[in-house]
């Protein structure tokens, strides 16, 4: 049902959620477990293996080299930077393990939501009837 308000056109509450009913991926079926959340979730856990496995590479780029120029100047600011990229790897690699946690948690708990959501739909009456 839509209502005409001074030249305005408003769609109805139940008209609007119909509307993205019929909009819903298969015509009803629910879908968020194993969707995005989950692929997030594997994106952000294969970044965290890929950080550690290049942080390990440059450390271990840099073994003996400290040896092999002592005296050099440059070894010492060749440390400092060293350092602060296995840090800043170190905290890459954090924040992903710290994804990899959260994004599964939500794909879980979507997954929870959709089936308790799918179940209350057959409980409502269609057209007067059970479904």
């Amino acid at each position: 049902m839509t209502i005409d308000v001074r030249g305005m056109t408003y769609v109805t509450y139940t008209q609007r959620w119909q509307e993205l009913l019929d909009l819903a991926p298969g015509h009803g079926a629910l879908q968020h477990s194993g969707g995005p959340w989950t692929k997030a979730s594997g994106a952000a856990d294969e970044l965290r293996v890929r950080t550690e496995i290049g942080r390990r590479s440059l450390s271990t780029g840099h073994e003996g080299v400290g040896a092999a120029v002592a005296g050099l100047t440059s070894v010492t600011s060749l440390r400092a930077v060293l350092t602060s990229w296995e840090e800043r790897l170190a905290a890459v690699r954090d924040e992903c393990a710290y994804l990899t946690g959260a994004l599964s948690k939500v794909a879980k708990e979507m997954g929870e939501t959709d089936m308790e959501v799918g179940h209350s739909f057959h409980a409502v009456p269609e057209g007067g009837r059970q479904r």
